[in-house]
């Protein structure tokens, strides 16, 4: 799965239509060029597969300006890739990274159980690489790699732990909210903080 493509629709479908240029000056003011790899071409490409691929539909309205609206097919797609990068652990970050940039496109209850889904994973490749680290006999020098995985996935699911808990207790408003930016359309008065420099 490409964080790519769950960004680029899901940016689309938050404004409910948008040009590439705004899909891009978005994905660039949030970082995602050092966080996903997101370049001015990947998006363009990406913009330009989903349309081929019946996800978006293109507008020409103004002359040298194509703008994007997500397709039924595209929102049971974005819906899918999101659903996806909050419930699976993945090594990169980058998928989690726009899943939570989109969340509030699910409703509160539904975010929580995907991710007491990703916190069950994580917790199981925690013990497992403790099982790992209390096994192995030889090479002594590879208890540091499960030590590391154990660490990493220990890490991981308190950080879940804590957004489960900021979630049930109110955080951010979700989808059917009020003030939710996770309706189709509704981000025409978000205004985005710029990223911080480099």
């Amino acid at each position: 799965m490409s964080a790519t493509r769950l960004l680029v629709l899901g940016i689309v479908r938050g404004y409910g239509r948008a040009h590439g240029y705004r899909v891009g000056n978005d994905l660039l003011a949030w970082g995602a060029d050092e966080w996903a790899n997101v370049k001015w071409g990947s998006i363009y490409h990406a913009l330009h597969s989903l349309t081929e691929g019946g996800f978006l539909l293109d507008h020409n309205d103004v002359p040298t300006r194509t703008e994007y609206e997500l397709t039924e097919r595209g929102e049971h797609e974005f819906m899918k890739l999101l659903r996806d990068a909050i419930r699976r652990p993945q090594p990169r970050p980058d998928l989690l990274g726009a899943a939570l940039a989109l969340l509030p496109s699910l409703p509160r209850a539904e975010a929580i159980a995907l991710l007491r889904e990703r916190l069950a994973a994580q917790e199981a490749a925690r013990d497992k690489a403790h099982a790992q680290v209390e096994a192995l006999v030889d090479p002594p020098h590879v208890r540091e790699l499960f030590g590391l995985w154990e660490h990493n996935a220990d890490s991981a699911a308190e950080w879940t732990h804590g957004i489960i808990a900021r979630l049930e207790a109110g955080a951010y408003p979700m989808a059917g909210e009020p003030r939710s930016p996770g309706k189709p359309g509704s981000w025409h008065d978000l205004v985005f903080p710029p990223h911080p420099p480099r």
